[in-house]
């Protein structure tokens, strides 16, 4: 679901302008302070940053809604005190944009991922971490920042970025063989928050777009594309669903009975990185061996969790 987060921004700008402004002189921090908006962009940086760095994640749980979550003086104190931050995006997190204009810091280095991949922003899907080609960028700059940050530490961050590059190999691989072994397979979805990935696994969304875009903005969907979804259960005419296991209602858990009653295989994807167990690069390869499985297999996995399927 796209980011339209019921937060109290401006009572905690209040607060931010009360705070000590000693984040506001300039110098080189010992410890890099970073915070990621999302937990997925917070663990990047602490596999960049290494030893170096102190990452806060916001958003970290993947069994909630994350357009719920309040901000709070501690996350804004987080926020303000911060030297690094990666932020999504595309209104995703808008608000993040907010406090960090309200706690200005010498030197903070702020990578904003819609503009990072120069997307407009009418661009309707906010989900950038499921597109293969965006942790390679958001890498590329976040090792120049803390270069920037830390210079004394550049090969080490190099490294680190050389080391991530490379993990990301087996996602890559599986992605392709996943193209190049069931070529346009369907499936249906319930949002567009796997859609980056599906696009590069060469897989056909059959779902309207428009009952996509409805249920991610909490809109009326049509009823005519409610009826279209159902069909493609019941008649067989798509091989999995992928199912947003972190934001539900009433319409997709319809949708999803109906994929079960019609033993169609589901795959749940999240818009959390399922934590503990995983890193951003596992994530990911479980996300697309859990397609592979319910395409060639017909066997679900709804929840990644470890261990449950």
């Amino acid at each position: 679901m796209k980011g339209v987060h019921s937060v109290r921004v401006i009572m905690l700008f209040f607060f931010v302008l009360g705070m000590p402004t000693a984040w506001c002189e300039s110098q080189k921090p010992t410890i890099i302070q970073a915070v990621g908006i999302e937990n997925e962009y917070a663990d990047v940086i602490a596999q960049i940053g290494g030893q170096y760095v102190n990452v806060t994640a916001i958003i970290t749980d993947p069994n909630t809604d994350p357009h719920m979550f309040e901000l709070s003086p501690k996350i804004a104190a987080q926020i303000a005190a911060a030297d690094l931050v990666i932020e999504n995006g595309l209104g995703y997190d808008g608000w993040a944009d907010k406090m960090l204009s309200v706690a200005p810091k010498v030197d903070r280095k702020v990578i904003n991922v819609q503009r990072l991949l120069g997307l407009n922003d009418s661009t309707p899907n906010p989900h950038l971490w499921y597109d293969p080609k965006t942790m390679p960028a958001v890498v590329a700059l976040l090792t120049d920042d803390l270069i920037a940050l830390q210079p004394d530490h550049a090969a080490y961050f190099r490294a680190n970025q050389a080391k991530f590059e490379a993990s990301l190999t087996p996602w890559l691989a599986a992605l392709a063989a996943l193209k190049k072994d069931f070529p346009g397979s369907p499936v249906a979805v319930t949002e567009p928050v796997g859609d980056y990935m599906l696009d590069a696994a060469g897989l056909n969304i059959a779902t309207p777009y428009s009952l996509e875009l409805a249920i991610m903005n909490g809109t009326d969907p049509a009823p005519q594309d409610v009826t279209f979804e159902n069909k493609l259960f019941s008649a067989h005419k798509v091989k999995a669903l992928i199912y947003n296991q972190q934001v539900t209602d009433p319409l997709t858990e319809a949708f999803l009975n109906a994929a079960k009653k019609n033993h169609i295989a589901v795959v749940g994807v999240y818009e959390t990185m399922p934590v503990p167990g995983y890193n951003y690069q596992s994530w990911m390869l479980a996300e697309t061996n859990a397609l592979r499985d319910a395409i060639s297999e017909n066997l679900s996995t709804q929840s990644l969790a470890r261990g449950v399927h």
